[in-house]
This record gives structure tokens, sequence and C-alpha cells, in this order.
């Protein structure tokens, strides 16, 4: 039988190149429907997302989407072009929300590859792109970069090592570039809506929150989360595939950790309401079904919004950690010579922005 010459093996490291801009297909509608699955994957309870009388009280025109579901889907439609042949998504940086998102906005996705670097292994080599997702009126809704470490098709071969190029990442989303639309207010915010928690003035900078609860991955939960986001990288789901790796099986999507965690930080952060910006992030280790979570938040700085006194920003490193908590844990993480080194059972290390209740 002739092998079909019309199907994509997906990109490897060699098929990147430096300046190459890649339009990402199958343009994506999110329904209420999505919303609601969202929910039921990942056990959040931020308010905002689940009821309309809290949305339009606020001054939203509908129940806005959660911005990592907008996140998940968006980064999903980059992957058939980007990471169907990834080793593993190494990073995020720089991933600002511009517009809130509705059920009924159609999301359409490109990326630009910024940065490339062949590993010394000749195996293997990072690819860095900045990926943005637009609605249906050409509007900018997120743009986030990412690197992800990406087979090569001739193992052992050398690329041209001039397209090697590490872009420059900044170390955070500036905190002024972050707001709401004006017509958003949120002084008539309701102290039950979240469970009477903290809110921006009771945190200090430096303050550490073990977030309590943890949520054991189910094999039908973290497959139909990547799923849900179109995410069809193989190492997800191909059992077959995954036998003869290392690990032996599916790895969870990294973007459903990071959707449990910030589930998880409802417990003590229930008004950091709104995700502003992701400054930057690492999937440490891996993570398999079966596999429990837990989260804990630190607070890395805040700062009231100019012209606001309904929210003010506060930025926040959540490290979600398996089957341990942090009470256990001597030293999660150490860093030396500006390489950061996570004990075994670190799974998630974001930096992130929310806009908090004050």
């Amino acid at each position: 039988m002739t092998q079909n010459k019309l199907l994509s093996e997906g990109n490897f490291f060699e098929d990147f190149q430096l300046g190459q801009t890649l339009i990402h297909g199958v343009p994506r509608t999110i329904t209420e429907g999505d919303a609601s699955l969202y929910l039921a994957l990942t056990g959040s309870r931020y308010p905002l997302y689940c009821a309309r009388t809290v949305a339009s009280n606020v001054g939203f025109e509908k129940v806005p989407l959660d911005n990592l579901l907008v996140f998940h889907i968006a980064f999903g439609k980059t992957v058939n072009d980007i990471s169907l042949n990834a080793v593993a998504n190494l990073g995020y940086a720089e991933a600002a929300f511009k517009i809130p998102c509705y059920a009924g906005d159609t999301l359409s996705v490109t990326s630009k590859v910024i940065g490339l670097k062949e590993n010394s292994n000749g195996k293997t080599g990072v690819v860095y792109v900045h990926s943005s997702a637009a609605n249906q009126h050409g509007e900018l809704v997120i743009s986030w970069k990412r690197w992800v470490m990406v087979h090569k098709k001739q193992r052992d071969s050398n690329s041209d090592a001039s397209e090697n190029y590490l872009p420059e990442l900044k170390q955070q989303v500036e905190f002024h570039q972050q707001q709401l639309p004006s017509t958003i207010n949120f002084s008539g915010w309701k102290e039950h809506y979240s469970d009477s928690q903290a809110k921006f003035d009771d945190l200090d900078i430096g303050d550490v929150l073990f977030h309590r609860d943890g949520i054991t991955i189910n094999d039908s939960d973290h497959s139909l989360a990547t799923r849900l986001y179109q995410n069809n990288a193989r190492v997800h789901f191909d059992q077959a595939m995954m036998d003869s790796s290392p690990h032996g099986k599916r790895l969870v999507y990294g973007g459903h950790i990071i959707s449990i965690c910030r589930a998880l930080s409802y417990n003590g952060l229930g008004n950091g309401i709104w995700l502003s910006a992701i400054n930057g992030g690492t999937h440490c280790n891996p993570s398999f079904a079966g596999d429990t979570i837990y989260c804990q938040s630190e607070i890395l700085d805040k700062q009231p919004i100019e012209g606001r006194n309904d929210l003010g920003l506060v930025r926040i490193r959540m490290i979600g950690i398996k089957n341990n908590t942090p009470d256990k844990i001597e030293t999660l993480y150490s860093t030396d010579n500006s390489r950061t080194r996570y004990h075994a059972d670190v799974v998630l290390d974001l930096d992130y922005t929310v806009m908090m209740i004050i």
C-alpha cells in the first residue's frame, strides 16, 4: 500500500526558520457548553465565570470566559504546526490578556518564530514562538511567547548554526500595560460572591499561602480537557507510542495543571478575580494520571491601578506540587547561577498577575 503523501507529519526542528509566520488552522467559536465543561473539569469557583448576575453587576455585557480557557483553546490551535513533534513544552513568557472574550466569539491564531537553538545532543532543538489570537472582529484577545523542545527529523544531523538565535524575553508584563475596559467597575462587589475572602489590602508582599485542597487527576479528566482545547499533541493521547518512552505512559497537558492550580488557589485568593497576565512559567516535572496536585502561592508584588478604587494588581508565584505538600518538602526550588532547580515533586512554577478586589 502506498503511503498517503498528503498526510502531514508536523514540523520538525529543521522545518522552522527565524522570522517565519505560521497561520494556524481551524478557527474556533467558543460556546457556553465549552465554558461549562471547563468548570466541570477543573472545579474552578471564581464567581465572575459562574454567575450572570455577578458579571452584569460589575459591567460585563454577559458572563465572560475564563481567561485560562481562552488561553488553552488558543494554545491548542498552535500545536499542529509547532509542537506536534515536541519532546516537551518548556515555558511561557509575556502572556497578556487584552480584552474580555465571550461565548460566541471566534478565535483565529497566528505565530511567528522568534528564536531557534539546536541542542548539543543533535536530536532535538528549542523553538521560540510569539503567538497571538484575535476574535472575529480582528481585535487582539491574547498574545504570548513560549518555547518548546522539538525532535529533529534527521537525528544527529547538523543544522545551520547561523540560524541559532535566543530571543530577549521580558521578566514580566508591566503593570501599566494591564487594564480592563473602563466600563467594568467592581465597586459594587458583594462579600459573599467570593466567600468573603482576603482582598487586596489584606495581602502583603512575601505572604505564602498553601491552598489546602488537592485534586487527583483522573485519566478521563485530563484526556477530555486536552480534547476540549483541540490540542492534538500525541504525548497526551497515544499510549502505544508512549509505551516505548522513558516514562512509559501519557503525559498530562501542562495547561491542565495550570488550571487545576488556579482552581485550587481560590482558597485564599478568591478575590483575584481577573487573570490579566502570565509573566513567565515552567513545567518543572511531568505529571501523569493518578497524581494528586496541591498548590502554594507567594505574593511577589502588588500595586494599585491608577484611576481605580475597585481593583489592584497582585503578582503571584504559583507552585504546583504532585503527591506531596510543601510542609513535607525542605526545599521546593533553589536558584544557582540564574538556573532554577526544582524538587522532583514540583510540576509547575507560574508567575502571573491578577486584578484583585480592593
